[in-house]
């Protein structure tokens, strides 16, 4: 995958309650790379993970992912 990264994520698993995610900054060399996210609904949740972890397909994927509708009851 190609550095800087691509703007939109979606996660595989909420996040402080939600699964899309735009990129807000990055930085950092090598192995140190980081970026720091933000969630489409509410700006105030945020944080940093490496690019080592956004780039693992079964955790994240590139791009705003429609998902299915979740059960009311769960």
């Amino acid at each position: 995958m190609r550095w800087p990264p691509n703007k939109a994520w979606t996660s595989s698993e909420p996040r402080e309650g939600f699964r899309h995610f735009e990129v807000d900054s990055y930085g950092g060399k090598g192995d140190e790379r980081w970026v720091e996210l933000i969630a489409i609904l509410d700006e105030s949740i945020r944080f940093k993970v490496s690019w080592t972890e956004l780039k693992t397909f079964a955790k994240w994927t590139s791009g705003w992912l429609q998902l299915p509708k979740q059960d009311e009851n769960t």
